[in-house]
């Protein structure tokens, strides 16, 4: 309705000026005609732009209100009346959407190619790497130690790269299932030892080996991947420690990745899990990607988990990983 009127208030104010003119055209033609005969004949003319107002309403009707809704929805693909207006409204906006489905078929064509590509690529790559991984374990030199250093970091961002493109289509990829979190956790460090060894940091487990909870192996290996090579990382010097503990808290399981690095200003704290954000301790080491603490949170949404962030300055940091539920094996 506030629309219709907001449409016809054009309309009535040349309406009003013409009533208002009427008068003035017997005044100045001198036609002594007597007031209640302008006033009727005003009032006549009042009464049929109102029956025309209400018609023009009743035929409109339908157009206004989709075009008074603050969010889109189906309505607007259905007729929006019989008269010319509403039927080319219709039309009009039908060829638009079947245009925007035409686009975004398109582009939804093109991603798709476009993830199959990067995920054989990047299964091909894997190959050489593996290879050359396997050639380096029969040499012990220190070129070869660089190498091998160089090659686990294409490894992890080749990994990266892969999990990225995969959760788009992450309703298709993941199985929910109940895990032993030591077995997981120690998985984890094992793929990683060459990583802590390098840096001179020690793992530290303390978990319950019966301790069990609900989510996905691949994914979760994933997240925790990404944790302890931030947490390893971002700890300056050797001899320090990276200690990985959890804990039951009435019906949930919390997971704690503790380090003793460099940790993170408070400024950056509520932009750490931003895409491409790597604050102002991560721009010290060059590797960093600002993609990791991203990618976990979005994981952990995904498969129903929280993930929470504490850290202090030249103290370290510590995240948290909460799996709601629990699981029985």
């Amino acid at each position: 309705m506030k629309l219709f009127w907001k449409n016809q208030l054009p309309l009535v104010l040349f309406y009003l000026l013409q009533m208002l003119l009427v008068p003035v055209l017997y005044w100045i033609s001198g036609e002594n005609r007597p007031i209640s005969i302008v006033l009727y004949g005003m009032l006549i003319s009042s009464v049929i732009l109102l029956l025309y107002l209400c018609y023009r309403y009743v035929q409109h009707r339908r157009l206004y209100a989709v075009l008074s809704l603050q969010h889109t929805s189906d309505n607007y693909l259905s007729p929006l009346g019989d008269s010319p207006l509403p039927e080319a409204v219709s039309e009009l906006m039908q060829r638009m959407d079947r245009q925007y489905q035409e686009q975004l078929n398109t582009h939804v064509t093109r991603m798709d190619q476009h993830i199959v590509f990067m995920n054989r690529w990047v299964h091909q790559m894997k190959t050489p790497l593996s290879v050359i991984q396997l050639t380096l374990q029969d040499l012990e030199d220190d070129a070869a130690t660089s190498i091998q250093e160089e090659v686990e970091q294409l490894r992890k961002g080749l990994e990266m790269v892969i999990y990225t493109s995969r959760l788009d289509r992450f309703e298709e990829d993941f199985q929910v299932e109940a895990l032993l979190l030591r077995q997981i956790v120690s998985a984890v460090v094992s793929e990683n030892r060459r990583l802590f060894i390098r840096r001179g940091i020690h793992a530290e487990i303390r978990i319950d080996p019966d301790l069990s909870v609900y989510s996905d192996a691949k994914w979760l290996m994933f997240m925790l991947s990404q944790l302890l090579t931030n947490a390893v990382n971002y700890t300056s010097g050797s001899g320090k420690t990276v200690t990985i503990t959890a804990e039951r808290q009435g019906l949930n399981t919390l997971l704690m990745i503790s380090d003793q690095g460099i940790g993170i200003s408070p400024e950056d704290l509520k932009r750490v899990f931003n895409p491409y954000f790597t604050g102002e301790q991560g721009r010290q080491y060059h590797e960093s990607t600002g993609m990791g603490l991203y990618l976990v949170r979005e994981i952990c949404a995904r498969l129903g988990h929280q993930v929470k962030l504490e850290s202090q300055v030249q103290v370290g940091t510590t995240v948290q990983i909460i799996f709601s539920g629990t699981a029985q094996r």
